[in-house]
């Protein structure tokens, strides 16, 4: 099990190229990544999407690519000869226009912006990626550990509250049978009460007692509320991403429950139901942090 957020780093060096990767997830519904390149390893974006891809399936993945001095310190500067002579061409047309006196030099041209590139920007794709691809595979791996060490932490976190709702539920399951003996007694004084001449074995006081019982009978509800409860525990065991069929498992509990607390008819039983809402209410959360 993995949480959606973490951070890993790698660096590698192949071919004189240096470079590093920073990747860092943070939580969303879907797959979405994002790639900060080095202008001339612009066409590597598809190779670094599918190995992401690869390895994680859930999440925003920033990445950050960079590229530094190898350790020879070799260097290969990019010039640009034809924006060179497009510059001398207008200094020397500029320079007839206006009458100026002065000479265009080398250093003047080579200030001019654009003309001379610095290392990081001159690289060759096929060239660069070798160190591209070891060390965005050494930041997945770190990545990775970290998601999944958070991951243990929120299953631990997911399986407390889980027992916490079955025990719960476990409560209302043996509440339930006492309702329909406090509907009849409270139905019987109040008839007392109002003096109306109808015996306990009246053939519409049964009814409207069955009746009650039928309205108020919560057992199928919680005997598939135990059966999701024990779906999620069984899926965070699993050692796949989980994440998306946890969330569905929930919204299902959410829907007995709200079932279930309509039908109750007993202010011990609701207690316990807006208990089990308030514990579900935090798994929801947790579940939307995982993979």
């Amino acid at each position: 099990m993995r949480s959606m957020t973490g951070y890993g780093r790698g660096e590698a060096e192949s071919a004189g190229v240096k470079m590093s990767v920073e990747l860092s997830t943070v939580n969303r519904k879907q797959s979405e990544i994002a790639i900060n390149l080095p202008r001339d390893l612009n066409e590597l974006e598809t190779r670094i999407r599918r190995a992401i891809n690869a390895r994680i399936s859930r999440g925003r993945t920033n990445v950050l690519l960079a590229h530094h001095p190898s350790a020879d310190g070799a260097r290969r500067l990019a010039l640009d000869v034809d924006l060179a002579r497009s510059y001398h061409n207008a200094m020397r047309a500029l320079q007839k226009k206006i009458g100026a006196a002065g000479q265009i030099t080398i250093d003047t041209i080579l200030q001019a912006p654009g003309v001379m590139r610095p290392p990081e920007e001159a690289i060759e794709p096929d060239r660069a990626w070798p160190a591209v691809e070891r060390a965005l595979e050494s930041a997945l791996n770190d990545l990775i550990k970290m998601r999944e060490r958070e991951g243990r932490h929120l299953a631990r976190d997911l399986m407390h509250r889980v027992k916490t709702t079955r025990r719960l539920l476990k409560e209302i399951r043996e509440l339930h049978p006492a309702v329909v003996k406090k509907f009849r007694t409270a139905l019987s004084e109040r008839i007392e009460r109002t003096g109306l001449p109808i015996g306990k074995d009246d053939e519409r006081l049964a009814k409207e007692i069955f009746l009650f019982a039928d309205r108020s009978d919560v057992s199928e509800e919680l005997t598939r509320l135990e059966s999701h409860l024990a779906q999620f525990r069984h899926h965070l065991r699993k050692q796949e991403p989980v994440g998306r069929t946890l969330e569905f498992i929930v919204q299902e509990i959410f829907r007995e429950l709200n079932t279930l607390g309509a039908k109750a008819n007993d202010a011990d039983i609701s207690q316990r139901v807006v208990a089990c809402k308030t514990e579900l209410e935090k798994i929801r959360e947790q579940v939307q942090n995982l993979e």
